[in-house]
């Protein structure tokens, strides 16, 4: 199949740019179903702001129920069971 530059609009900024011949071949390797809906540019905005959300969790702190040392989880630790630090963690895991 023989692949040709398109032009495209951005659905994000509206702007006009080009699916070269090698990213529709590429998309076809992989299988994926539909032309990309945004330009380069947005398309790496919303990666970082994804990345940037994700960054951003919460973290506790507890005290590890094996040594005793403070320590912070990205989780909400519950009464029902342990929580060690990041090398009993280890330990544990290994056991």
């Amino acid at each position: 199949m023989a692949f040709e530059d398109r032009t495209l609009a951005c659905k994000e900024c509206g702007n006009e740019f080009t699916f070269s011949a090698s990213e529709q071949e590429f998309y076809a390797e992989k299988g994926f179903q539909n032309d990309p809906a945004r330009c380069p540019s947005c398309r790496s905005s919303r990666k970082q702001q994804r990345n940037a959300a994700r960054g951003e969790r919460e973290m506790f702190t507890v005290t590890c129920a094996e040594c005793g040392v403070e320590t912070q989880v990205p989780f909400k630790p519950t009464e029902d069971r342990p929580v060690y630090c990041r090398d009993c963690y280890q330990k544990q895991r290994n056991n």
